[in-house]
This record gives C-alpha cells, sequence and structure tokens, in this order.
C-alpha cells in the first residue's frame, strides 16, 4: 500500500475541496466538506481499493490522514 496513492484516493471522495489541501498531516475533520456522507464514502474506498475494512470508530480516532491510512496499513 502506498501513502501518496491512499492519499489521492482519500482526496478524491471530496468534491468540492482542492487537491492542494490533502496533505499527510491534513486534520480531515477539520475541512469544510467532511460529512458523514463522505465517511462513508472513505470506509467504502478503503474496502474496495484495498479490501480491507475500517470502522467509524478507526475514523473518530483517526486526527491526519497519515493516521487513517497507518490505521488501514496494519490491518
Amino acid at each position: 500500500m502506498d501513502k501518496d496513492q491512499f492519499l489521492q484516493a482519500f482526496a478524491e471522495q471530496f468534491d468540492e475541496t482542492d487537491l492542494s489541501v490533502f496533505t499527510p498531516s491534513t486534520k480531515f475533520k477539520e475541512l469544510d466538506e467532511w460529512s458523514s456522507m463522505v465517511a462513508l464514502m472513505i470506509i467504502a474506498m478503503v474496502d474496495e481499493n484495498y479490501n480491507k475494512k475500517i470502522t467509524g470508530a478507526d475514523l473518530r480516532e483517526a486526527v491526519t490522514i497519515e493516521d487513517l491510512f497507518n490505521r488501514v496499513h496494519a490491518k
């Protein structure tokens, strides 16, 4: 699993947020576009792209995109 590819796939779940905003240290829950719908899309993206299951708790406990990447990578 590549961190840059994960970052790109993560960013693609957001329709209105500029791609330049997304870095490993981005606190994704602080983005204006963050919502429960985006959270579900992230869970589905991880399942589809990486064949790994993450939960709402994984999202709640992750602060940055890198935190979430590390959680997915560890599963």
